[in-house]
């Protein structure tokens, strides 16, 4: 019996690893994005930057302290030339259970003092091109829009976001 699950085990962690290895992006990721003051963020628009998106939502328990790393790791980096962006994944259909409209999003990232542009992913078409499944995650892209890593998610949420992603972003910045 413990051979058959320590077999288990190896076949699902296997299977994991590729599934992830398939995700992985080959490239830079096209995108754009509308952010809640009406402007467009693309990929293109980003490129020779180092750029962080992190994908949450309103409506997520752990989204006040995602908001409040997202915030301190935006005024750690943003001398050193990273872009870091929150991403909504609300829905802009006022007839869907996650709706949120512009307005209140804006509130929502006033009320914890974020000070970056909050882009919105409604159909989360660009969360799905970088293979994120779980909210909240970070996506990193290099100066060339490619993605380093997958997805970062299982963040620490009593923790220092921008201590997580040092490792991740100065590798990058090198």
């Amino acid at each position: 019996m413990f051979r058959t699950t320590q077999k288990l085990v190896m076949v699902l962690v296997l299977t994991a690893l590729l599934v992830s290895t398939l995700m992985a992006q080959d490239g830079p990721v096209s995108f754009s994005l509308r952010s809640v003051n009406g402007n467009t963020v693309t990929s293109d628009s980003l490129r020779g930057e180092v750029v962080v998106l992190a994908f949450g939502a309103s409506w997520l328990p752990l989204s006040k302290t995602q908001l409040e790393g997202v915030r301190k790791l935006a005024d750690e980096y943003s001398d050193r030339g990273v872009a870091v962006f929150w991403v909504s994944t609300e829905s802009e259909e006022p007839k869907s259970k996650n709706y949120a409209s512009d307005a209140q999003l804006k509130a929502f990232a006033q009320k914890y003092g974020l000070k970056v542009t909050v882009l919105r992913d409604p159909d989360g078409q660009v969360s799905k091109k970088f293979g994120v499944d779980q909210l909240p995650s970070i996506i990193i892209l290099d100066k060339n829009g490619n993605a380093v890593g997958g997805p970062i998610g299982g963040l620490d949420p009593t923790g220092n976001l921008a201590g997580q992603l040092a490792k991740h972003l100065d590798k990058v910045l090198q």
